[in-house]
C-alpha cells in the first residue's frame, strides 16, 4: 500500500507534535521533581512529619550510607524525634532523569547535623527514586553512599 505525500506530511507533523509534547512534559516533570527535592530537604530540616509523609510513598525504602534501611514510618520517626537532626542541607550536582512514571534523582548532599545533640557534618552521594502515584511524585526509595566513594582498582 502506497501512502500519499499529504498523508506522509500529516504523519510527520503529528510525530513532531508528539515529540514536542513529550519534551515539554519531561521538562515539567523535571521542574516538579526539583521542587519536590527542595520540599523534602526543607521538611527534613524542619522535622515536619506531615510534609515528610506527604512527600514519600507508604512503600518507602530509605537506605543510609552505613547500610541501615528504614521504612516510611521509621524514616519519619527518626527525623521528627531528633535522632537524625539536619540543621542545614545543601544539594549540588543534581541530575534528574524521568522515564514514564519513574524518576531517578542523583545529587551530592552536604549537611550540618546535630544527631542526638552531637553536632557534625556529612557529605554523601544520594540516589532518590520517585514514582508518580495518582498524579503526584512520591519518594519511593533513597540510598546514600559515602562521598567521595572509595576508589577501586
Amino acid at each position: 500500500m502506497k501512502i500519499s505525500a499529504p498523508i506522509k506530511s500529516l504523519i510527520a507533523i503529528a510525530s513532531l507534535f508528539a515529540c514536542v509534547l513529550s519534551t515539554a512534559s519531561y521538562a515539567d516533570d523535571a521542574q516538579t521533581l526539583d521542587n519536590r527535592v527542595t520540599a523534602l530537604t526543607k521538611a527534613m530540616i524542619d522535622a515536619d512529619g506531615k510534609a515528610l509523609k506527604a512527600l514519600s510513598s507508604p512503600a518507602l525504602s530509605y537506605g543510609h550510607s552505613g547500610g541501615h534501611i528504614e521504612n516510611q514510618a521509621e524514616f519519619i520517626e527518626k527525623i521528627t524525634s531528633g535522632k537524625s537532626d539536619f540543621v542545614t542541607i545543601n544539594v549540588s550536582e543534581q541530575t534528574i532523569n524521568v522515564s514514564g512514571d519513574t524518576a531517578i534523582v542523583r545529587h551530592i548532599l552536604n549537611a550540618n547535623i546535630n544527631d542526638g545533640g552531637v553536632p557534625g557534618t556529612i557529605k554523601l552521594g544520594v540516589l532518590l527514586v520517585w514514582q508518580k502515584q495518582n498524579g503526584d511524585w512520591k519518594l519511593l526509595a533513597r540510598q546514600a553512599f559515602k562521598f567521595p566513594p572509595p576508589v577501586t582498582q
